[in-house]
């Protein structure tokens, strides 16, 4: 594919896909290791309830109010599971399944009193996301780059993605000692004067914001994936947090270009006539790298955290 059919066509969808894998990727080391990596599976249930008061609020189903509600809900959300699993005293996972139920009947219960029913909220924006239709209509080759006409057409899902990496990034890199110190031994962070509980909530708060930023351009299943999948993957290949992150970056940006690559041209090459979806195949290789890794991985009989210092 020459740079005119591939900037235009398949540039942006790649770099979303990528950016959205490990802006996933990345706080869900921590909520693997924590035990909480059904996070991510929680927020993309309770979404709808944020997505429908927004909906009500405003009048209109456009990205930015449909975008703040979700990252409300989602937000409620973490805290009522840590809310109900410290003052329950019960594990996450019950935590997590009250709120995943209750959340859930909120929001279709809105849509019921509320009459609004009727508003487009389908299987496929929800679920498989709209990777494919993001394509940069302004772009017409490697030049488009350096053109700023040709740039502010860029699909806005982009640079909210891009800065919600950087948002991520900045805060693993910012609250880095004490997010490991707590994620190992959480009695002796206390004893050292680290807020685990405070600690615990941003790490949430920042993992529903990087799943709700890419549940607009990717669908849920990406996100679920992505929370588990690399950072899982990365625990079998060594012992280490800073390579086990590393690792997990290289996992979720390899499942974002191969699963895009091969759901656009595998079909082809098998000798079928139509593609099959791109979210749908980021998911699925990201499962064929952590099956791998559970097979062949080095640590893979391993148990409990990685060892650090």
């Amino acid at each position: 594919m020459s740079g005119e059919d591939f900037v235009p066509l398949s540039l942006t969808p790649l770099l979303i896909g990528t950016f959205a894998a490990i802006a996933c990727a990345l706080p869900g080391n921590f909520l693997v290791l924590r035990k909480q990596a059904l996070i991510g599976d929680a927020i993309s249930h309770v979404v709808l309830p944020g997505i429908v008061v927004a909906f009500i609020l405003t009048g209109t189903i456009s990205t930015w109010p449909m975008m703040l509600g979700a990252a409300g809900a989602a937000i409620v959300s973490v805290v009522m599971i840590e809310a109900i699993r410290r003052l329950g005293q019960i594990e996450p996972g019950a935590a997590m399944g009250v709120v995943f139920t209750t959340m859930f009947a909120g929001g279709v219960l809105l849509l019921e009193l509320t009459d609004t029913s009727s508003v487009h909220l389908d299987v496929e924006h929800a679920l498989y996301g709209n990777l494919e239709s993001l394509i940069w209509l302004d772009a017409v080759g490697w030049l488009s780059l350096l053109d700023l006409t040709a740039l502010a057409g860029l699909p806005p899902e982009l640079p909210r993605i891009a800065l919600t990496l950087v948002g991520v990034i900045l805060f693993i890199w910012v609250c880095w000692r004490p997010l490991k110190i707590s994620t190992f031994d959480e009695g002796f962070a206390q004893t050292i004067g680290i807020r685990t509980g405070t600690l615990g909530m941003a790490l949430v708060i920042v993992a529903a914001i990087s799943a709700v930023a890419s549940f607009d351009a990717v669908g849920s299943i990406i996100v679920i994936a992505m929370f588990i999948c690399p950072p899982a993957a990365a625990r079998m290949m060594t012992n280490g947090l800073e390579a086990q992150i590393a690792w997990s970056v290289v996992f979720a940006g390899a499942s974002a270009v191969s699963g895009y690559v091969l759901a656009g041209y595998g079909p082809l090459w098998l000798g079928a006539a139509d593609a099959v979806s791109a979210a749908g195949m980021i998911a699925t290789m990201s499962g064929l790298i952590l099956a791998c890794a559970a097979l062949w991985g080095p640590y893979r009989t391993r148990t409990g955290a990685p060892q650090e210092a």
